[in-house]
């Protein structure tokens, strides 16, 4: 993905130079193609979400359905100015937007501290506006909070993973931590790509360093509400 669009698109464009997008939305598929669960509201009963941008979505999705206690899952496009954007239009690096996948999980399966383990663990967070190969603004990696409890605990999980890479040589992490913006679902083709085309390209690649277990460094549990 990242050599075909966007190489060189490495500085955020801001809200007077962004492209305009739309008033309609781009339509969503009905069912999840793994999960065989609804991709867009309404969503059962004390379900959560986690939004997470981690560089190309293909590779990031398929991380998250893979996690027990996640109901359902959607890329899509977040924390720009475009409204309703296309992928094109994302990849020109004129939108702002980076790529995300929304989690909608059961939190008496999976919580949002282990969620967040899974995100750190799947991609470097310490490499700006790119991961790897993958290079523009929309490859940033974020995590987009739904409550102060989720905020509390992206950023607990900041701090304790940056001693860890630390220690392991790493970087700074320059992972965007925000209030949840508006989430556009990407096109139909982009949902669950990586089920549908099994050879296709990812290219999510972690540093090889552990955050550990969740209950050594989260919040109290129970905090995490955050519904839609």
């Amino acid at each position: 993905m990242g050599w075909l669009f966007g190489r060189n698109k490495t500085t955020l464009v801001t809200a007077e130079d962004a492209l305009p997008g739309r008033s309609t939305p781009i339509p969503v598929p009905p069912r999840h193609a793994v999960l065989d669960a609804p991709l867009a509201p309404p969503h059962p009963a004390g379900a959560e979400i986690a939004d997470f941008g981690l560089g190309c979505f293909w590779g990031a999705e398929r991380k998250f359905w893979q996690t027990e206690g996640v109901l359902t899952t959607a890329v899509g496009y977040q924390g720009g100015h475009t409204p309703n954007p296309t992928y094109e239009e994302v990849c020109t690096g004129r939108t702002a937007h980076t790529e995300v996948v929304r989690v909608v999980f059961d939190p008496a399966k999976v919580s949002y501290e282990e969620l967040l383990r899974v995100f750190w663990e799947a991609h470097d967070p310490t490499q700006g506006m790119r991961q790897g190969n993958d290079i523009g603004t929309q490859y940033r990696s974020a995590i987009y909070h739904h409550s102060p409890a989720q905020e509390k605990s992206a950023l607990t999980s900041r701090d304790t993973y940056q001693q860890a890479l630390t220690q392991a040589g790493h970087h700074a992490i320059t992972t965007e931590i925000a209030p949840a913006p508006a989430f556009y679902y990407a096109e139909e083709y982009h949902q669950q790509y990586l089920w549908r085309n099994k050879n296709g390209y990812c290219g999510l690649g972690g540093t090889s360093v552990k955050l550990g277990d969740p209950s050594e460094w989260s919040c109290p549990t129970g905090l995490t509400t955050a519904r839609e």
